[in-house]
């Protein structure tokens, strides 16, 4: 039990259904939908249209959507690849004739197809009782009314002032600046564009004026995106056999590449074979660990992780027990590695932004759902009529020829985005997911350890400090204790302090055994957990 004397909040508890995402609007949107007889996967697609208005900076329709479904009563996860691709005409040689070497966050040429539109669509025919019709009435709502600025989301806007005025987006800069805490905001053009999609489908979005907006936009800075593009990506997002590994009595799940879950299982294979930290999990060794584990695994991502139908992804050698033991045998627990190369860490941008949700409805179905522009405000590039932002997952790409992640007409790149999802013999316990770009694997670990390994509450689990290795520093966050900042000095650690505090995370615990549900919402962000 958390320490009432002590700033915090406790778990929400509740019977019947549970909501946790980074919006009250979204959160409450879920809810409605539970309490009107709809399942978990209509209350997600529900809320993350809600987000996709209410939290422009980190979400919006212009973005691409990853989905671990854990359906009552069956013995398994189901997992969507909602990520776009590149243009077709998108050759390495176009880029090599230009002397391009390295593609930037606000081109156009880091704009992949948004798969977000479609991927709701195709979870709803598979496994969803309501139709977009029904469940995009709150977004629409929020998007035609306006919606009130939280204070999480007018910090994250400021910030990213120069990049919507780089790239013409000046119909987000109201009086010329971000929005004030408590300020409304109506996003232009937006509203139409969700009736048009709950008219009509995803083909409103794929085929027609607003693709044609979206194609306007993108070419008159020098893109490569046809029409038929964004049509292919109508039909572009798949159900995929989801990966899954055994830990501490339980499976985690989690989508397979392109996406990053992979490095989730190499952090918990590295780390299961250290006993764990008397000390507890702010303690200097414990963090120590955790930070020199992701050193390892983050090298290794940036070498092989790339969109499987255009490269081999060595997912079970990277995760055998045989790898990961030789990995572990690196750590020293008295000092950082000196030898570590650098290029797992150099080559990662600044962290991301992205909104993650978990929904439980009173059937025991189970919705892990993340949906993200990528960076704050994607590339930055407005599609002016039609109000879609769009989105910059083709960050990730390469401009190396040769490289698994190089860039190429079709191809995925390199994702970040993970939803995860816990079960034990056969069902699910806890859909559970952590927001920040590149962080997500690290964030994973490190609330699923503080959970299950070092017993923090569901809500502490997620509020506990954060440390991140990026860039040949430590990034920590300022609720980290002195005494154990002084520790990880002294193994030769260069901690630096963050402004913005690393990522965000929501999680359902299912107690089956009692009936109960209980949510948490990070206090990063400016959502909450609610069950009825």
């Amino acid at each position: 039990m958390r320490d009432f004397h002590l700033p915090g909040r406790s778990v929400a508890l509740a019977r019947h259904g549970m909501a946790a995402t980074s919006m009250p609007e979204a959160t409450l949107a879920a809810l409605d939908v539970l309490r009107a007889g709809g399942n978990a996967l209509d209350a997600a697609v529900a809320a993350v249209a809600v987000l996709c208005v209410v939290e422009p900076q980190s979400t919006g329709i212009g973005g691409d959507c990853f989905c671990l479904y854990a359906p009552a009563g069956i013995d398994r996860v189901v997992a969507l690849n909602g990520s776009g691709r590149a243009p077709a005409a998108a050759n390495i040689a176009w880029y090599e004739a230009r002397g391009l070497i390295r593609l930037e966050n606000d081109s156009p040429h880091s704009v992949t197809i948004p798969g977000a539109v479609a991927a709701w669509q195709t979870l709803l025919a598979a496994h969803g009782t309501k139709g977009l019709d029904e469940l995009l009435r709150p977004a629409i709502a929020h998007a035609e009314q306006g919606f009130v600025v939280h204070p999480r989301v007018a910090f994250d806007w400021q910030r990213l002032e120069d990049k919507l005025r780089r790239n013409g987006a000046e119909a987000f800069l109201p009086r010329g600046g971000a929005p004030e805490p408590g300020e409304r905001f109506t996003p232009p053009g937006l509203a139409a564009t969700l009736r048009a999609i709950a008219r009509d489908g995803a083909r409103a979005f794929y085929e027609g004026p607003i693709a044609a907006d979206m194609v306007a936009a993108l070419r008159a800075r020098g893109g490569l995106h046809t029409e038929a593009d964004f049509a292919a990506g109508l039909n572009g997002a798949e159900f995929v056999e989801p990966i899954r590994t055994t830990w501490r009595g339980y499976e985690v799940w989690q989508c397979p590449p392109n996406g990053s879950g992979l490095l989730v299982f190499m952090l918990l294979g590295i780390l299961s074979g250290m006993p764990s930290v008397p000390d507890g999990p702010v303690s200097a060794l414990r963090l120590h660990r955790h930070a020199e584990a992701a050193r390892l695994v983050y090298r290794d991502r940036n070498a092989f992780l790339a969109d499987p139908a255009h490269a081999a992804v060595p997912v079970e050698r990277l995760t055998s027990e045989a790898y990961l033991a030789r990995l572990r045998r690196l750590i020293d627990d008295e000092r950082i590695m000196r030898a570590v190369p650098p290029a797992g860490e150099s080559a990662m941008p600044v962290h991301a932004d992205t909104v993650y949700l978990s929904v439980v409805d009173r059937d025991g179905n189970a919705a892990s759902l993340i949906n993200s522009l990528f960076e704050g405000f994607g590339s930055g590039i407005l599609a002016g009529e039609s109000g879609v932002m769009l989105q910059n997952r083709g960050f990730g790409f390469r401009l190396e020829r040769g490289h698994p992640n190089c860039i190429a007409g079709a191809k995925r790149p390199l994702h970040t985005i993970i939803p995860g999802m816990v079960t034990k013999e056969g069902q699910a316990v806890m859909p559970f997911g952590v927001m920040g770009g590149h962080f997500q694997p690290m964030g994973q670990t490190l609330f699923l350890t503080n959970f299950l390994e070092y017993g923090l509450d569901l809500q502490e689990a997620l509020d506990a400090p954060r440390v991140f290795p990026i860039g040949g520093r430590l990034e920590i966050e300022r609720g980290l204790p002195a005494a154990s900042v002084e520790g990880l000095v002294r193994r030769g650690h260069d901690p630096v302090l963050i402004d913005r505090p690393l990522g965000g995370g929501q999680a359902i615990w299912i107690d089956r055994a009692r009936g109960v549900l209980a949510g948490a919402s990070d206090s990063r962000k400016d959502g909450l957990a609610l069950g009825y």
